[in-house]
This record gives structure tokens, sequence and C-alpha cells, in this order.
């Protein structure tokens, strides 16, 4: 069974998936393919639906409206979630856009907003953080969606996240800590990154997260980075030390 296909193109679907059980895609998938991207009768597209795995499907054309899909091989099966909780502020939405595409390319398997001191954009659309998430994983070959939490306030994430997960805390005012020195004092595990809004934590919100008692502060380097430019550069290096990029 082939690992990975990178040239066939990818849709994401909510129906069950078996062989040979087709079913119409909806009108915005019909359009999408068979309109945006020319396809026609009898072409090949992959499948999944977060739950039963990646299939190669065969497009039957009902005209340039309406389309069946009729799953035909299991191409790969379906993999555990990814575990990683990434905990974030909400950004403005173009930036808030770029921030979840990334995060969900670079492995976050929970996407949690928090609501702190400093953050500008409290108003959370979920439909628009899906969209994007569904998006992510059909460029990159991930076979399952994100679960989107409710925004919750920095003290209720502490209490939700427990004794029993390792917190990486990405801190500004950290910036003379080597990050790579940091991480190789932990073990791989269960994780969350904590990523700030643009103003950054209050000292109040830094004196409740020293109350965590399973918390790593993070530096990421000299440069005070935007929150979504943080994102990606923070989960990339723990990616790569403490979680599933890591081989020990």
């Amino acid at each position: 069974m082939a690992l990975h296909d990178f040239k066939s193109q990818r849709l994401f679907v909510e129906n069950d998936l078996s062989n040979n059980k087709a079913f119409e895609a909806t009108r915005e998938q019909a359009n999408y393919l068979l309109n945006v991207l020319r396809m026609s009768d009898g072409d090949n597209i992959l499948i999944f639906n977060g739950r039963d795995g990646e299939w190669r499907a065969t497009i039957e054309a009902k005209g340039r409206k309406k389309c069946n899909l009729v799953p035909a091989e299991l191409i790969r099966e379906q993999p555990a979630p990814a575990t990683l909780i990434y905990c974030f502020a909400p950004l403005k939405q173009a930036r808030l856009d770029y921030m979840i595409q990334k995060a969900v390319e670079m492995g976050a398997g929970v996407l949690q907003p928090v609501i702190t001191q400093y953050t500008q954009a409290r108003h959370i659309n979920d439909k628009r953080i899906l969209s994007n998430s569904i998006e992510a994983v059909e460029q990159c070959g991930i076979l399952s969606l994100p679960e989107i939490k409710p925004a919750i306030r920095l003290d209720q994430l502490i209490k939700e996240l427990g004794d029993h997960t390792h917190l990486i805390f990405c801190d500004e005012a950290e910036h003379n800590s080597n990050p790579i020195v940091e991480l190789a004092r932990k073990k791989p595990g269960k994780l969350a990154v904590l990523i700030g809004p643009e103003g950054g934590f209050s000292d109040d919100e830094r004196k409740v997260l020293e109350t965590f008692s399973n918390i790593t502060k993070l530096g990421l380097g000299p440069r005070i980075l935007r929150a979504d430019t943080a994102a990606v550069a923070a989960m990339a290096i723990i990616q790569a030390h403490l979680g599933d990029w890591y081989i020990n």
C-alpha cells in the first residue's frame, strides 16, 4: 500500500467510505472538481473523511453541476490522530488564517484558542478555522482533521491541561535562552504549545503560568516574532525535539 500520492488531488468529505459505495458530492465539491479543476467523468481523485483512511475514488459526472464519487481502492489506512495541543491567542483574520493552516500542517491535533489580556481579536469564527484546517490537511497528505475547541481564558487552560501535559510556553522574555538546550532536557510525551498575542503576555499572566507544574519557557531567538511567525518557528523546533519528528 502506497505511503503517499503527492500528484493526485485530495478532497475531504463527510461521507462514510467503503469499497464501491457511491455518494453524491456536495454542490461546492462538484463545482470544484468539474469546473475549477476541470476533471471529467472517469477521472480519479483521493478522498478521506478522517475516519476511514484515504481512498482512490472515481468521478461519475452528471453534467457540469453534479457528480458522484465512487471509492474504488483503499490507499492508506487511517492513522491515529495527532495529539499535540496548539494553544493560541486569536489574531486578526488574515493572519489567523495563515497561522491555523501552518499549525495544522506542522502537526497540531487540537486547536485551542486562548483569550489573554492583550488579545485583540476576541471573536472566534469556528467555521473559518475549520475551513482553513480542511485546506491544510487536503494539501499536506494529512488524514485527520484537528479538534477545534471553544475559546477559554488562560487560567482555564491551566486547569484543563492537567499535570500529565507538558506545556511549552513560548515567551518573548526568554530571548537569552537556547531553545534546543531547553527542549533537550525534556522527554517526549503529551505536549501543548502556547503562543501569545501580538502584545505578548502580561506580568499577571506569567504568574498564572508559573503555577503550572509541568511547564517549559521557550525563547525563539533574539528577535520579537509576529505571532503567526512564532507559531511556525515553535512548532518546527518542538516537533523536531519532542514531537512526531523525533526519532530516538
